[in-house]
């Protein structure tokens, strides 16, 4: 205040400034409690970067506990098939030999003259699907004689064909359109004839045979589509449905698709085309995933632990730029409890310490991966690694147990967050009333040097007068 001018340039007081000055001193405690509150806003946001960080270690962690979960399935020949193996596979080594791939029955039908023409007098007309095993009799140009049909009980699938769409790409369409499972074409073959309406069943397999049938109509439709396997047939079978046979380690398999999922436990087979050789396949331990997994541990527990003694030094005495969680007891808890977890060994197996895998500790409290002895552990004994990280006392539990209990509601971050929340509201309380008082001194300071200045202005008046009228003696 003694700095600046408490007179304004036409002699009065300066009111709006000399108030201005007595409020900067008054607000004092609020700018103060302002900083707290920014001060704890700071550290609920440092925690917000602690949880995060928190949660990437527990999402690593489910990670690493899936990964040694997996395996890997590896064909010497992956022309003749692919694999994949889940979770309930095991490590072992199969032959296979494949004799034939599935495939699905494809018919044709007669050529049209054209593709848009109709077909009949367009009277309303039920077309029906039904799939199921062709047995016995011979086939010949397409055609069986003396065979059964047996249905393989999936139902029954009809579209319906009228005067709407009764040419060969409206029946192409109202078959595909329907999803019924079976797939609809038109071939042109160049003859005088040449539009041929081309259906295939679209799941492979003996027990997915055609066998269609129409009621309704004029008998046109009928005449083209209709196809009885044990009667009268219509269109020409072109190829046949057919069953996938192979062996693994010389046990005979047929599967009605490509795809086989049960010949070996947890182990999908795709089949490309029959062998010629004998073909391999080895299930193993997916280490490769593990190594991985690990790394991505240690990577996602390194950058928890810096943060929290970053965030929570105290750094010299001298220093003005200390961290927003400066000595917090929460944060040194739970870097306390993150080393003690690594102070008690798994039981269970051979190993107990992650040492033993290649991980230790460095001096500032991070860890350190050898790969290299990783991956010896893994070959040498892969079920101890796993219970190494993954039994009911293995690190990678009790570390997630750590990070669900920290993250929790209710739990480290949460409850500590809880408690900054709750000072910054009671604050902002303060700060509130004081706001209030506030308001009032400054129409008090305002009104009492307004009046001064009023008073002072007529004192200055009175003077001036009197010296005149002295002057005038």
């Amino acid at each position: 205040m003694a700095s600046t001018s408490s007179v304004s340039s036409s002699g009065g007081l300066d009111v709006q400034g000399l108030v201005s000055q007595l409020m900067t001193l008054e607000r004092q405690p609020i700018d103060k409690l302002n900083t707290q509150v920014s001060s704890y806003q700071t550290k609920i946001s440092s925690f917000g970067t602690i949880s995060g960080l928190a949660s990437s270690l527990q999402t690593s962690l489910q990670s690493l506990d899936t990964n040694f979960q997996g395996y890997t399935a590896t064909p010497s020949d992956t022309s003749v098939f692919s694999a994949s193996a889940a979770s309930t596979a095991a490590a072992g080594s199969y032959t296979l030999d494949v004799a034939n791939l599935a495939r699905s029955q494809s018919l044709v039908a007669v050529g049209q003259a054209s593709s848009t023409t109709a077909i009949g007098d367009g009277t309303s007309t039920t077309i029906s699907f039904d799939f199921g095993t062709i047995s016995g009799g011979t086939l010949t140009s397409g055609v069986y004689s003396g065979a059964a049909f047996a249905s393989n009980g999936d139902g029954t699938k009809s579209i319906t064909i009228d005067g709407t769409n009764n040419t060969l790409q409206g029946i192409r369409d109202a078959i595909n359109n329907a999803k019924i499972g079976v797939s609809a074409t038109i071939v042109n073959d160049g003859s005088g004839t040449p539009y041929r309406l081309a259906l295939t069943s679209e799941k492979s397999g003996v027990s997915n045979s055609l066998k269609i049938s129409t009621s309704g109509g004029d008998g046109t439709l009928d005449a083209l589509l209709a196809n009885d396997p044990a009667g009268v047939q219509h269109l020409n079978q072109t190829t046949a449905a057919q069953n996938a046979n192979l062996t693994v380690n010389g046990i005979a398999i047929t599967s009605p698709a490509n795809t086989v999922t049960d010949a070996i436990q947890g182990v999908t087979l795709t089949l490309n085309k029959p062998t010629t050789t004998q073909t391999n396949l080895t299930v193993a331990h997916d280490t490769a995933a593990v190594k991985t997994a690990v790394s991505g541990f240690v990577d996602a527990y390194n950058a928890l632990v810096s943060q929290l003694k970053s965030r929570s030094a105290f750094g010299s005495s001298t220093d003005t730029t200390k961290p927003a969680l400066a000595g917090d007891g929460t944060v040194r808890l739970m870097l306390s409890q993150l080393h003690g977890i690594f102070n008690v060994g798994a039981s269970g197996g051979t190993l107990t310490s992650l040492s033993q895998v290649g991980i230790t500790s460095k001096a500032d409290g991070t860890l350190k991966l050898d790969s290299s002895k990783l991956n010896t552990a893994m070959t040498n004994n892969f079920s101890d690694v796993t219970n190494l990280f993954t039994s009911a006392t293995g690190f990678s539990t009790r570390l997630k147990a750590w990070t669900d209990s920290t993250l929790a509601p209710g739990g480290l971050i949460d409850s500590r967050t809880q408690s900054l929340n709750t000072s910054i509201t009671g604050y902002n309380n303060q700060i509130s009333k004081l706001e209030v008082r506030m308001a009032i001194l400054q129409k008090q300071y305002t009104k009492t040097y307004s009046d001064l200045n009023v008073m002072l202005t007529n004192m200055s008046g009175t003077s001036a007068y009197l010296t005149q009228q002295l002057a005038n003696l």
